[in-house]
């Protein structure tokens, strides 16, 4: 077992990738340093050899398919996950990995939204993206994480181990701030400065379609983690919707004792009940998440005595 892993998932990265792993190698001097490329057509992998990294390889195109990989393979007391691209200066990560392995932190967040990364990100829907985000997760889950779109993070075995990587994309970092809010565990913040990508290094987000899929990702976090108050909103939009279609009909049978409109009175029955439903789907599954959480709490259990095992 690592003691710190420092993990770099990487597509066509050569401009940078070296200086990222220098970087690394000077300021934890410690760690053991893993390159995962994902397909790199450059010279990414053979600049990332040079410069002392560890070399290990992901053919599923994606993010979230590279950290699936890293997960499962590396074993360390800290992890420290930041992206090829020498956006993040690597100086802030002996204070990461020390909340990690002296203040028991499960997931330190590199927080660039408070710090120059408004100044320095020339895409202005970015910079509108990430806001966006953060104030969603915020008020939907009830937390103040600062930066939920960050690439770099310092993470707990414990975090890594329970942790089930669904998303394929960008989305990934999304996914692992609502799992660690949703479970409760601890999230620190350090704030880092960030700088633009250099002058012929390009960036793999698309704006339009990854933030799309980001967007989406948390409508579906929501619904799977916060069900009773989805499946709550979805009813109170159908019993809106059925009583203004049945408002009408009253008023009309208020004034003339006749219902002329037996079909909108149907089916304002039918979205009624459907709202009702909803109800009680949202009642099942938010006891199933409960179950789901007693569970989990086993499972970090498990996770703990491995950890010691391997020590």
């Amino acid at each position: 077992m690592d003691k710190i892993a420092v993990l770099i998932p990487c597509y066509n990265e050569e401009k940078t990738i070296g200086k990222v792993v220098a970087d690394a190698r000077q300021a934890l001097p410690e760690a053991v340093i893993y390159v995962y490329d994902n397909n790199s057509k450059d010279k990414t992998v053979e600049l990332a050899q040079k410069a002392g990294a560890v070399i290990r390889h992901e053919r599923k195109q994606g993010k979230g398919n590279v950290i699936r990989r890293m997960f499962r393979e590396i074993d360390a007391l800290c992890y420290i996950m930041i992206d090829g691209d020498d956006t993040y200066p690597l100086e802030y990560a002996r204070v990461m990995a020390d909340k990690v392995l002296l203040e028991n932190s499960d997931m330190v967040v590199g927080d660039r939204l408070s710090s120059t990364y408004y100044q320095e990100n020339k895409r202005p829907f970015h910079n509108m993206g990430n806001s966006l985000v953060k104030s969603s997760i915020n008020m939907l889950f009830h937390s103040e994480i600062q930066d939920i779109m960050t690439g770099y993070r310092a993470f707990s075995y414990q975090f890594v181990k329970s942790f089930p990587v669904l998303s394929k994309g960008f989305e990934i970092e999304t996914e692992m701030t609502i799992h660690a809010v949703y479970n409760n565990m601890q999230v620190d913040n350090v704030i880092v400065n960030y700088r633009d990508r250099p002058e012929g290094s390009e960036s793999k987000l698309n704006t339009y379609s990854d933030g799309i899929r980001v967007l989406n990702t948390i409508l579906k976090m929501f619904r799977q983690y916060k069900p009773l108050a989805y499946f709550t909103l979805l009813a109170v939009l159908l019993t809106m919707l059925s009583a203004a279609f049945f408002l009408p009909v009253l008023w009309e049978f208020w004034k003339t004792g006749m219902v002329d409109k037996f079909p909108t009175l149907i089916v304002c029955g039918f979205v009624e009940l459907a709202a009702i439903q909803s109800i009680f789907a949202g009642l099942i599954l938010h006891n199933l998440g409960v179950k789901e959480r007693r569970d989990f709490e086993l499972q970090l259990n498990n996770i703990q005595e491995r950890l010691e095992q391997k020590k």
